[in-house]
């Protein structure tokens, strides 16, 4: 499932079966990189083409999301962004989220930016490592591809990850009748994952996609982050690509849930 989750992280959305028996960088090489100028004008029939619009989307795909933040890395003002974030929702290229800063009693909402949210994985791969850089490939020259991809791209998958852990979610409290689904975030916190259900049950969660296993401190954390923005959290779910320590592990029960890469699998059937 980890391959799965990485391979998906690039060609999510892609109108295009994938063999994920081969090195991911060389689907990306003969798919992406040596299709570069079929794939643009795919790309620019879908979006208008509009540099501003082009610059807001790599913004959005380089930084946190938030809409401040994506604006300043684009070098547009707020009122230039948000005209062109209209026009890409209208596209449905992108989606806009807002905090569930309705669950919390300390947060002034006035001050939590929205953040901003590709509709296909390969969009947002596209934005993040392909159109920043696109004189190059263009040339047939990949060598910053290659160096940009090596540096940044573990990174870019977490986001990925914490969208499946969501969808994941969605599917693991269906039963019990879903209110509302979404994150939490301020200034200095987020909360990946945040399901209300019909019975006003709150359940949190974070997803760490990492190398080594989670340890307690994750939990506990998590845990101070609720009680310091006044979120009373039922049930706790901590997911994690690479599993947990024993510790953690003793301490799985019905008001703390621990999920791993193979849990997800429940998304392909």
């Amino acid at each position: 499932m980890q391959t799965a989750i990485k391979y998906f992280s690039v060609f999510g959305g892609y109108d295009l079966k994938i063999d994920t028996t081969k090195p991911l960088e060389e689907l990306i090489k003969s798919h992406i990189l040596n299709n570069y100028e079929e794939l643009k004008k795919e790309i620019h029939l879908l979006t208008g083409g509009y540099h501003i619009d082009h610059a807001v989307l790599t913004g959005i795909a380089l930084s946190d999301r938030r809409t401040n933040a994506s604006f300043k890395r684009a070098h547009v003002s707020f009122e230039e962004g948000m005209t062109c974030v209209d026009n890409l929702c209208d596209k449905g290229i992108i989606e806009i989220e807002s905090s569930f800063n309705f669950l919390a009693k300390k947060v002034d909402n006035s001050t939590i930016a929205k953040k901003l949210l590709f509709t296909t994985p390969f969009l947002r791969f596209w934005f993040a490592f392909i159109s920043p850089i696109y004189k190059g490939i263009r040339d047939s020259k990949y060598t910053e591809f290659d160096e940009r991809f090596k540096n940044n791209f573990t990174q870019f998958q977490e986001f990925i990850f914490e969208e499946l852990c969501m969808e994941y979610s969605r599917d693991f409290y269906e039963k019990d009748g879903i209110k509302d689904l979404g994150k939490y975030w301020d200034k200095t916190r987020q909360i990946d994952v945040i399901v209300q259900t019909k019975d006003n049950k709150i359940i949190v969660g974070v997803c760490k996609n990492t190398t080594s296993k989670i340890k307690k401190a994750v939990l506990t954390k998590l845990m101070q982050d609720c009680k310091d923005v006044g979120i009373q959290a039922d049930i706790f779910m901590i997911f994690a690509n690479n599993g947990f320590t024993s510790e953690l592990k003793t301490m799985k029960s019905e008001t703390l849930k621990l999920f791993n890469a193979k849990s997800l699998k429940l998304l392909t059937q």
